[in-house]
């Protein structure tokens, strides 16, 4: 099931070191500068092209399945997804020339650019992307977030959904955050406890001392917070990103009857961007580069924003009918903006949950 974990990264990175070392845009024979184009021949060309393989972008993930719809309507262009986590993308950019676009999560940025393995494009849409979602030459662009949020089932639990994580202190909730060891909603979860404990993402021993209690209340599920955990029943209450929250909560209240609920904790939650990333040795740039267009237009940001993303463009009104979370409710979310020192982060959390709390698990 997609995506990144950032305890794939640790291992990646030597991999991609050595393989990818010298790999870069002028490697490929074909490389063009994309933003020396204007978008009526970038149109023209992708046309030609005639052909989109993206990587990491399932029809379920953040309601891309919308979005390459109206791509596919609106140029006539086919399209085809490979779903995979973010370091698998990069290894396939490095090796496979028709896999042109991808969507990373921004740890994995750095490396990306480091390695050579993305091009350029700026969309016509860079001034109104804030300056931590894009890399200053446009090598890659934030196009959403997500938000940590509470997915509760009413049906198998009872009660209401608690909408802090004080709350869940006080209660008696059993709760699933995923794999922390090498899962990066797991880790996140536990970066967003911090915050609601009176730390932050340099102060982890709130968020310690809380996941220490909960497991020696025997209070954490050891079951993983996938969609059919959460259609089974074995996870009644989980925390994942919005917006797989809000499609879980869509698809398996349909499909099982369950009464299920979200919402985004009140006093922790962090936000964390996947950004969109153009292979440098793509054989399709053009096509590329138009579907990033697409996803930064007004309609790319309201279709994400139908999944439970946070749309990075600001100036985009989404309409109220397509709001899953109304901006009031991750108003105190906290924004990630340094990959570099958020993976290195969620190194440590890991180290320190396979340390202390696993042996706890049983």
């Amino acid at each position: 099931m997609r995506k990144t974990t950032l305890f794939k990264l640790i291992a990646v990175i030597a991999c991609l070191g050595l393989l990818l070392a010298g790999c870069s845009s002028s490697g490929n024979e074909n490389a063009v500068n994309l933003n020396d184009y204007t978008l009526d021949e970038i149109i023209e060309k992708a046309k030609e092209e005639g052909h989109l393989e993206s990587v990491g972008m399932p029809d379920s993930w953040a309601n891309w399945g919308e979005t390459w719809e109206e791509y596919t309507a609106e140029y006539g262009i086919t399209h085809n997804d490979s779903d995979m986590s973010s370091a698998e993308e990069l290894n396939m950019f490095a090796s496979d020339p028709t896999r042109a676009i991808g969507d990373v999560g921004i740890a994995f940025t750095e490396q990306a650019v480091k390695d050579g393995l993305v091009q350029s494009y700026k969309t016509s849409y860079w001034d109104s992307v804030p300056d931590w979602a894009k890399d200053s030459d446009g090598l890659w662009m934030v196009a959403y977030t997500g938000c940590t949020s509470f997915l509760y089932n009413k049906t198998l639990c009872g009660g209401e959904m608690p909408t802090s994580w004080q709350e869940v202190r006080e209660g008696d909730y059993t709760i699933s955050i995923g794999d922390v060891v090498g899962g990066a909603t797991g880790q996140g979860n536990v970066i967003a406890t911090a915050y609601a404990f009176g730390g932050d993402i340099d102060n982890l021993e709130p968020a310690y001392e809380f996941w220490l209690e909960m497991a020696k209340a025997g209070r954490i599920n050891k079951i993983d917070i996938t969609h059919q955990n959460f259609e089974s029943g074995e996870v009644p209450f989980g925390v994942i990103w919005s917006y797989n929250a809000v499609s879980y909560r869509d698809s398996i209240t349909e499909s099982k009857g369950y009464d299920l609920t979200t919402c985004i904790p009140s006093d922790g939650s962090i936000l964390v961007g996947y950004a969109s990333v153009i292979n440098s040795n793509t054989d399709t740039p053009f096509a590329a580069a138009l579907a990033r267009e697409y996803i930064f237009s007004d309609e790319g940001q309201i279709n994400l924003a139908k999944s439970g993303a946070i749309p990075t463009r600001t100036d985009v009104v989404i309409p109220e009918a397509d709001q899953k979370f109304a901006p009031s409710e991750y108003a105190n979310a906290v924004g990630i903006s340094d990959a570099a020192h958020y993976a290195e982060v969620c190194k440590e959390i890991s180290a320190w949950w396979n340390d202390n709390i696993i042996p706890l698990l049983g």
